[in-house]
């Protein structure tokens, strides 16, 4: 019965044809519009938040060497860009404007990549404990430069989009992690058209992964299987969330990481107290702090500095500019005579063109002693066998402290004008161990001690003397 039915339609070739072209003209306008293909974590996001920073063309690092970056006569350093890490080592994120915590630039250095690492080699005569022995180690671009090409977005709630969607107001914010990734075989094929028809002809497979900002609750770290484990950063020993559940064994087989990968995020009731070059905390009205820096809460380079040094530096076809981006401050700064910075002892951050209304103040703790990861690009992963290492410890070689090793940028913590209200007691100086993350989710966040610096800004220098760096 079937076969007559068919027969009866008498469908030749041409039929056919006419047939295909129809249902083709029919659905590629529709996959035009819903393109087929897998929903990504950063599409449901989009329903309710707002992608946080700066991209693009709009981006103010795209001419470093501009002329009116020059210092002008009369005129006070400006600050031409703010960049925060939210992952150690991994891309910025450019920013207009922020807001200064006592460790840093809010949403900076939450999470670092760490390593299992096992000591070996042992004595043959060492203990079965010792032999077993293992211990997180952070990992940055120094070990795995891949980092570099890790990108991390920042997703903040939109309170327009969460109208529209009928849902409640929230301050849950969320990062997302994008790395280049293709699958093998038809699957690694899948992806390449997925990607091409989501995000254009260059667009090519990432893979994402979600991890909430806001500190998680007891429930959240049980219901999640995280972890507090001790973790090493530098020679310093910090308990903070294992959060490595959260990431796909693909991530490691990407970097390049033989060892067990992990993902921490810092302790807001653990953050690493700051001495050194840091003022005390009698001097500063609270303990400085810092979450997973290297060393202080906030880095500052000059776009002057860099270009002076930069002179200096040989170039080459793999590296052709330095950008200021490799050195992966959080203020760049311009109308700055070269190296003026490093006089500097207490700045403070005047609204200037910014739009802001308040001041922010820093002491500016030490010259940044810098390492090789410069050598990493930013943007392609790969590490130059030589620079700018090597001028850096040849010609930037400028501080007695730190012998044989360069110099470049400037150290800074955060003063607030809470901290030397007269009357100010120790107990209510105390307060900071009690607080919360310093995130959207806390309703007290820094009990006063926060301030806001923005692009426009201009720095008014209130202290000078000489800087002499102290090792760890």
């Amino acid at each position: 019965m079937d076969h007559s039915v068919l027969s009866g339609l008498n469908l030749d070739f041409s039929a056919l044809l006419l047939l295909f072209v129809t249902v083709c003209a029919f659905m590629i306008p529709v996959a035009v519009v819903l393109p087929p293909v897998p929903v990504r974590k950063s599409d449901a996001l989009l329903q309710t938040h707002t992608r946080a920073g700066v991209r693009g063309s709009k981006s103010a690092l795209g001419n470093q060497r501009a002329a009116d970056h020059a210092p002008r006569d009369g005129k006070p350093a400006t600050v031409q860009s703010l960049l925060i890490y939210p992952v150690k080592s991994c891309r910025s994120i450019e920013l207009t404007r922020s807001r200064v915590l006592p460790q840093g630039l809010e949403f900076d250095r939450l999470f670092t990549f760490a390593q299992l690492k096992s000591p070996f080699p042992v004595s043959l005569d060492a203990s079965e404990d010792a032999k077993s022995q293992h211990r997180w180690e952070f990992v940055t671009q120094r070990q795995f430069p891949r980092l570099a090409t890790v990108k991390v977005d920042l997703w903040l709630p939109d309170e327009m989009k969460l109208r529209k969607q009928s849902m409640k107001p929230t301050r849950e914010a969320f990062l997302i992690l994008r790395f280049p990734w293709k699958a093998d075989g038809w699957r690694g094929l899948l992806s390449v058209v997925a990607a091409k028809l989501g995000g254009g002809a260059a667009a090519k497979p990432e893979k994402e992964i979600l991890l909430p900002v806001d500190f998680p609750s007891a429930a959240e770290i049980k219901a999640k299987g995280y972890t507090f484990d001790d973790v090493k950063i530098w020679k310093e020993v910090v308990t903070a969330l294992n959060m490595s559940t959260e990431l796909p064994r693909e991530l490691m087989l990407y970097l390049g990481v033989s060892n067990k990968l992990g993902l921490f995020r810092i302790d807001p009731a653990q953050l690493r107290e700051v001495y050194r070059c840091a003022p005390r905390k009698e001097d500063a009205g609270y303990q400085p702090v810092t979450g997973f820096q290297d060393a202080y809460p906030l880095h500052m380079i000059t776009l002057n500095s860099l270009q002076k040094f930069s002179e200096d530096v040989p170039k080459d076809d793999q590296l052709k500019e330095l950008d200021v981006r490799r050195f992966r401050a959080n203020i760049i700064l311009f109308g700055v005579p070269a190296y003026d910075e490093e006089t500097w002892k207490r700045a403070r951050f005047k609204p200037g063109r910014s739009g802001l209304y308040n001041d922010a103040v820093f002491h500016v703790s030490c010259r940044t002693v810098r390492c090789k990861m410069p050598n990493v690009d930013h943007i392609t992963g790969e590490r130059h066998p030589r620079e700018p290492d090597h001028s850096l410890r040849t010609r930037r070689n400028v501080d007695e402290g730190a012998p044989l090793s360069g110099c470049l940028g400037m150290q800074l913590t955060p003063l607030f004008e809470v901290d030397e209200a007269p009357g100010r007691d120790d107990a209510s100086a105390n307060t900071q161990k009690k607080t919360g993350s310093g995130l959207l989710g806390d309703d007290d966040p820094d009990d006063g001690r926060s301030a806001w610096v923005a692009v426009g800004m201009t720095v008014d220098v209130e202290e000078r003397g000489e800087h002499v760096y102290i090792k760890q």
